[in-house]
C-alpha cells in the first residue's frame, strides 16, 4: 500500500503523545504558530482578570503582540510595562514567543 504522503513513515518504537504531537508541528512547520495561539489563549492566566476583561483585542504579528485595551489608566500604565509583559511571557512560556508588546 501506498505512503499517503506522509515523509517519515511508521516508527516501531512507541511515543509519548506529547512528543508526538512536537514532533507533528515541527514536521508541517506550524511550531511558531501554535506557540503564538496558546500565547493568546493564556492572556487572561498570565496578566490577570482585570487586564483580561478590559483587553478588546490582542494578535500577534512579526513577533509583535498587539493588545488593544478599553481603559486609558490600564493602558498608559501597560505601556510603561511593557518590558516586565515580554519577561512574564518569556517565563511563562519558556522562551521568547514574541520580541516587543505594542498597547494600543
Amino acid at each position: 500500500m501506498a505512503n499517503r504522503g506522509f515523509k517519515g513513515g511508521r516508527n516501531a518504537a512507541p511515543e509519548m503523545v506529547g512528543d508526538a504531537i512536537k514532533n507533528m508541528l515541527k514536521a508541517y512547520h506550524i511550531e511558531d504558530q501554535f506557540e503564538e495561539a496558546n500565547l493568546i489563549n493564556s492572556w487572561e492566566l498570565v496578566m490577570g482578570p482585570a487586564i483580561a476583561k478590559r483587553t478588546s483585542k490582542i494578535y500577534i504579528r512579526d513577533k509583535k503582540l498587539f493588545v488593544y485595551l478599553t481603559s486609558a489608566p490600564l493602558k498608559h500604565q501597560l505601556s510603561m510595562s511593557r518590558d516586565k509583559i515580554l519577561v512574564l511571557l518569556t517565563k511563562e512560556f519558556g522562551k521568547p514567543i514574541v520580541n516587543e508588546v505594542i498597547i494600543k
